[in-house]
């Protein structure tokens, strides 16, 4: 069960690294400005279960999109790595006017999915990371429990971002505008240190293909 945990606190953290609900919270008040507290918690609640199915629709099908492009599992680490640094650097240090942009949402926009659902809490980092998973899983001498393991963390996950979204203006009070800008190059650090690992462990994997023929 040791190995099961770890792959849970792995994944989890990885996704709660890369979504970072401090950064989507400003987007969110911003989207939600003048709304009652109930919308507020609605919206939470749809964007986090839009993000959920997102989640499980890759882990599901990302060894189909594997295998029906073609495209090796070591090469999807490594890739799924390179996109992790950036957005480690993107978050860690941040460019003037680079951060999260409100969308324009019309009055019939559901703005759950789009933008708060993808890409800000569901984009390439938490694709790649998924995907990923599937070789951890597939390589787990008990997939049944490594799946089970990382379906636990996705859902722990969404379930910390949606604490966060609907206490958003609290946190945001409490923490400060410095706060989260502090947070959030912290976590853009550790994301670009987990981006690395990946690219460590890709690289490995394929040379041991290599090694093998």
């Amino acid at each position: 069960m040791q190995s099961e945990l770890t792959l849970f606190v792995g994944t989890f953290t990885t996704l709660l690294a890369i979504i970072n609900p401090l950064e989507v919270m400003p987007v969110y008040l911003q989207l939600l400005a003048g709304k009652d507290k109930t919308t507020h918690r609605l919206i939470a609640r749809k964007a986090c279960v839009y993000a959920l199915v997102l989640s499980f629709f890759f882990l599901v099908f990302g060894d189909v999109f594997l295998r029906l492009f073609g495209v090796p599992l070591a090469m999807v680490r490594i890739a799924g790595g390179l996109i992790l640094i950036k957005i480690g650097f993107s978050l860690f240090m941040p460019e003037n006017g680079s951060g999260p942009v409100a969308a324009d949402a019309g009055p019939g926009a559901n703005i759950a999915f789009v933008p708060l659902a993808m890409p800000l809490m569901f984009g390439p980092g938490a694709i790649a990371t998924l995907i990923g998973m599937t070789a951890e899983i597939r390589e787990s001498p008990r997939e049944i429990l490594a799946l089970v393991a990382v379906a636990a963390a996705i859902f722990a996950t969404m379930f910390a971002t949606y604490l966060c979204l609907a206490n958003a203006e609290r946190l945001t009070k409490r923490i400060g505008p410095l706060g989260i800008d502090a947070a959030t190059r912290i976590v853009g650090f550790f994301v670009a240190a987990i981006g690395v690992g990946l690219i460590f462990k890709g690289v490995i994997q394929a040379l041991h293909g290599v090694t093998l023929r």
